[in-house]
């Protein structure tokens, strides 16, 4: 018996973008679009109405807007919320610092191609990954100094490392802000990539973070990790 397909809701006011967004996902066995909103109030109303388990979002709409939209979709259904993927462009960074607050797990650019759309929505729901990690990489060089900034400003909002985590769990988390996929920090460290799942897994519990982006915000915001920064060689 082969497995449900990953169901996903498409959040943008173009009707032409969710067309093109819904033929290249429907294209796939194992993605299905269940259900699209045109702004982000009517994807609040559908993400608590149809059972999903990723929701494409675009950020700038009329009236609700898509940060608003997956701060209410997160804060309102909890564990059970389906994991948004913030549509973006990188000259709008402040964007995704307000989107990653809200609670999104991932980030898409809007120009993407059809592969890394694909990839997105599969790896976001799988948890193994945010997106690409080449994506990720850039992405992060432009957001890291917001965060960095934000937290500046807002001490009270600063966040700490917890005092628990382990020297190994340190460094996985490390390699998680720079990017890096279970499978790269594997070979970095010379184990199997099981071996890093249970390390991410410990490095999420600990820090109480919800996914990979949820620690990725925590290493900026906390210093471990600075925008630039080149990653340090194994130890």
């Amino acid at each position: 018996m082969s497995p449900s397909p990953i169901r996903v809701i498409l959040v943008d006011d173009q009707q032409l973008v969710r067309a093109g967004f819904r033929m290249v996902i429907d294209s796939q066995p194992d993605l299905q679009v269940v259900a699209e909103a045109s702004d982000g109030a009517d994807a609040v109303r559908v993400v608590t109405s149809t059972a999903a388990d990723v929701v494409l979002m675009d950020v700038r709409m009329p009236g609700l807007d898509g940060i608003e939209a997956t701060r209410r979709i997160t804060g309102s259904l909890g564990e059970g919320a389906p994991k948004v993927v913030v549509l973006t462009t990188f000259d709008l960074d402040e964007y995704v610092v307000s989107a990653i607050g809200a609670g999104a797990s991932g980030f898409l650019l809007k120009d993407a191609p059809p592969e890394e759309l694909l990839a997105a929505v599969r790896t976001v729901h799988a948890g193994d990954a945010v997106i690409a990690a080449s994506s990720t990489r850039r992405l992060l060089q432009h957001v890291g100094p917001l965060l960095r900034a934000s937290s500046a400003v807002s001490p009270a909002a600063a966040q700490t490392i917890p005092a628990d985590l382990t020297p190994r769990e340190l460094e996985v988390l490390e390699c998680m802000a720079h990017g890096l996929t279970n499978g790269e920090i594997a070979q970095r460290f010379v184990v199997s990539e099981a071996t890093v799942k249970t390390h991410v897994g410990r490095v999420l519990a600990k820090t109480r973070s919800r996914d990979r982006v949820q620690a990725v915000v925590l290493a900026f915001s906390a210093g471990l990790v600075q925008p630039g920064e080149v990653l340090r060689d194994a130890r």
